[in-house]
């Protein structure tokens, strides 16, 4: 679930910024009393996900206007399918169709790169995981998608996981004491994923006492021998340059996560339309 505090002050905002004091070429070019509906259809394969968000934009804009759901968030959809469809004053619908459709958009974008990271691993032990590298303040979207799209969510921010990344380790010292100094300082209920670039770093952080380690940009060879030393005693996590071409071939090395920062900060955006489709008192 979206939590809804955070989604309606994202669309009032985004509201706000793209109509400002009006939207002057739809008050122009219209009476104010026209009605007609609205057709969201896929102009290729995609993976829906933000169904719900687009039709939350053009209810939070007039609480008049019907939305109709076509496909849910999961599913796909072929070229010419119809996603949703809108209907009621035509004025509303023409002011915030760009909004509803660029998080339409960018949330199926992200969906079917998922899905297609998630098929290629399939038979694998492997699961698809997110990353941090989401637009800021769509955050919550971004990983929604990603979830709609058959991945799973890494932490969603600093303050639910902890990760002792290089720069950490540089700046602690090195793995052992930047492990133990987390250690001392979080609850029980935290655990500790560690970064490590090669196999004496991975010597290190399984002495430490690290709860899950991650490889961070090996070769298929380290991983496969890294995979073999941790024996399975922690998860161990594969990241960096995880492309669809690579991905497999990862995953068949045995580790359980594979992290993609591409899901959500290079997914392209869903070709989708919205095009009106009937009038029921045409413009004079």
């Amino acid at each position: 679930m979206l939590p809804q505090h955070l989604l309606k002050k994202l669309i009032r905002t985004a509201l706000a910024e793209d109509i400002g004091a009006g939207d002057v070429t739809t008050a122009a070019a219209l009476r104010g009393d026209e009605t007609g509906c609205a057709r969201a259809t896929a102009k290729e394969e995609l993976v829906v996900a933000g169904i719900d968000v687009f039709g939350e934009v053009f209810l939070m804009h007039d609480p008049a206007l019907k939305f109709t759901r076509r496909l849910g968030d999961g599913e796909k959809a072929g070229k010419g399918d119809l996603l949703a469809e809108v209907s009621g004053r035509l004025a509303s619908i023409l002011t915030a169709e760009r909004v509803a459709l660029n998080l339409l958009q960018r949330m199926c974008g992200i969906a079917t790169l998922t899905r297609r990271y998630v098929e290629r691993v399939e038979g694998t032990r492997a699961k698809i995981l997110d990353t941090r590298k989401t637009a800021p303040g769509l955050r919550f979207l971004d990983k929604y998608a990603v979830r709609a799209g058959g991945g799973c969510n890494h932490r969603f921010a600093l303050y639910d996981g902890i990760l002792i990344k290089d720069n950490h380790i540089l700046a602690a010292g090195g793995i052992a004491p930047a492990v133990r100094r987390v250690r001392a300082r979080i609850p029980h209920t935290l655990k500790i994923e560690v970064e490590v670039k090669n196999l004496p770093e991975l010597e290190e952080a399984l002495a430490a006492g690290a709860d899950a380690i991650m490889l961070d940009n090996m070769d298929i060879a380290g991983m496969a021998a890294a995979v073999k030393r941790a024996g399975g005693k922690v998860p161990l996590e594969a990241s960096g340059n995880m492309t669809l071409e690579r991905v497999r071939e990862a995953a068949e090395t045995g580790v359980d996560l594979i992290s993609v920062g591409a899901l959500t900060h290079s997914a392209p955006a869903a070709d989708i339309s919205l095009n009106l489709v009937q009038t029921e008192d045409r413009p004079q």
